[in-house]
């Protein structure tokens, strides 16, 4: 999936596009609690939450040539989070969710700002590293639980032989 995005570099700092990838990603929850100073900052609206549909894609066995594999509901927008020359946030989210959308924007601008980055790294990047994390270890587990492991004939038969011939 963004494999890349989840594993940051120790003592290389984060750029945008890896910082958007788990902004993109995060569940409202985590934003709100570690934006919660910033959340309700008046913003200066450069798009408003809107809500559409992106073409996702796929390959074959992941080498294969691409194909259109379906739509998925998408809320972005873009904003500054402070009037004037402030950075500007911009946000994808996948499905309607305009707050959340807006938290990740706000989030997205207020990390530009390098005085702010190391301790929103700290206070929100870290933790949806650790959230992200989770989730995959707990799908990972769902589906090791239908692991079935499959024995050939060959080292089935292989066995049984072996056992008789001890025996006799």
């Amino acid at each position: 999936m963004f494999h890349a995005f989840d594993n940051a570099q120790p003592n290389r700092p984060m750029d945008r596009q890896a910082w958007m990838a788990l902004l993109a990603r995060a569940p409202e929850g985590l934003l709100q609690a570690a934006l919660a100073a910033d959340a309700h900052t008046d913003v200066r609206w450069l798009r408003r939450p809107e809500t559409g549909l992106m073409m996702v894609q796929g390959r074959a066995g992941g080498t294969g040539e691409r194909f259109n594999l379906g739509e998925v509901t998408v809320t972005r927008c873009a904003l500054r989070a402070r009037p004037g020359d402030a950075p500007v946030g911009v946000a994808y989210v996948v499905g309607r969710n305009r707050r959340q959308a807006r938290l990740a924007a706000v989030a997205d601008a207020l990390l530009q700002e390098p005085a702010r980055q190391a301790a929103l790294e700290r206070s929100l990047l870290e933790p949806i590293r650790v959230h992200l994390r989770q989730e995959a270890a707990q799908r990972q587990a769902r589906a090791q639980t239908t692991k079935v492991e499959f024995f050939t004939v060959a080292r089935e038969s292989g066995s049984a032989t072996e056992g008789e011939e001890d025996g006799a």
